[in-house]
């Protein structure tokens, strides 16, 4: 293990101090364990309780997804940044964000669509408004509510932009026992 190595894992010690996930004297004996490590195996006990550094990258404010005749898929444990922009053309996209980390509560997504469909899944208690969504020889249809429920704290959905000869549906999964889709 380098000393820029051990320096990032110090690092990342410090910032679980500062959030409050470690007290001070968990902080002390970690930092002299990882001080006194050689190895990557005799760091990892000190930091394994910890979220990873990829989790706290926030996400870019704006993302924008391309298809041409393909799929566009987001699903699992994904980033999801303040504006999804979306152009597709004979386009599946399914953006799924029940397992999504959200930096923001509010999440734009701007779509810009044609001959394709475009599936939203919220998890329980999200919300969606797409009055902002033009459709052309082709139909939308929100099976959520469009107003959050006094102090929730689901995600909210705002779906802009359009959508030309095709389908654009934002709903809850479907469940059928243990599974769910």
């Amino acid at each position: 293990m380098s000393d820029a190595e051990r320096e990032t894992v110090l690092a990342r010690l410090n910032s679980a101090v500062s959030e409050g996930r470690i007290t001070m004297a968990e902080f002390e004996d970690r930092v002299d364990g990882v001080l006194r490590s050689r190895t990557f195996r005799e760091v990892e006990p000190f930091v394994a309780d910890l979220p990873s550094v990829a989790a706290a990258t926030p996400p870019a404010d704006v993302l924008e997804l391309r298809s041409h005749a393909g799929q566009v898929r987001r699903s699992g444990r994904w980033a999801v940044p303040r504006k999804l922009v979306v152009k597709g053309m004979a386009a599946m996209v399914k953006l799924d964000f029940r397992e999504a980390v959200l930096s923001h509560r509010v999440v734009e997504v701007e779509l810009a669509t044609q001959a394709g469909s475009t599936v939203i899944i919220l998890p329980r208690g999200g919300t969606a408004d797409i009055d902002g969504l033009g459709t052309t020889a082709g139909m939308a249809r929100c099976q959520v509510p469009a107003v959050p429920e006094p102090g929730s704290t689901g995600p909210h959905v705002v779906v802009t932009g359009s959508a030309a000869a095709g389908t654009i549906v934002v709903r809850y999964a479907y469940q059928l026992g243990r599974w769910s889709w």
